[in-house]
């Protein structure tokens, strides 16, 4: 017994000991903290996973838009096609009352010549009736 404490004692003993402790808690600590293939192969399928779904939304959210700005197209041909109809409404009422001012603008020109030539002729009776009480035929 005396041997084995000695043994014990001895620093080649007690290094042996404490060498196998740290390589114990060495290889748990590799075992518990740094992770396995598998571990690393769960997370890859979790990941390929993650961008598979990534795709699909991005091809739902593509189909999705493309919908969505058909509809904001087909509403604003329709906007254009209104908005062409007011025009074409606007153009022939400009046109109707165009018509109408045609027409008081002749029958304006009209009276207009028709007063100028009461007034030539008033006029021209005057000077007529001067002349003749100038030459004493009156």
């Amino acid at each position: 017994m005396n041997e084995e404490r000695d043994l014990e004692k001895r620093p080649e003993t007690v290094n042996a000991e404490e060498l196998l402790k740290h390589l114990h808690g060495i290889d748990l600590l590799v075992a518990n903290v740094i992770p396995t293939t598998k571990y690393f192969e769960s997370r890859f399928d979790f990941l390929q996973h993650q961008i598979s779904e990534l795709r699909e939304g991005q091809k739902r959210l593509e189909e999705t838009m493309n919908l969505r700005f058909e509809k904001a197209d087909a509403n604003l041909r329709d906007f254009k096609g209104s908005v062409d109809k007011r025009f074409e409404q606007m153009v022939a009422a400009i046109d109707r009352l165009s018509d109408k001012l045609d027409q008081r603008d002749e029958r304006q020109r009209n009276f207009t010549i028709r007063m100028f030539t009461i007034a030539i002729s008033v006029s021209f009776l005057g000077v007529l009736g001067v002349l003749l009480k100038i030459l004493g035929a009156i």
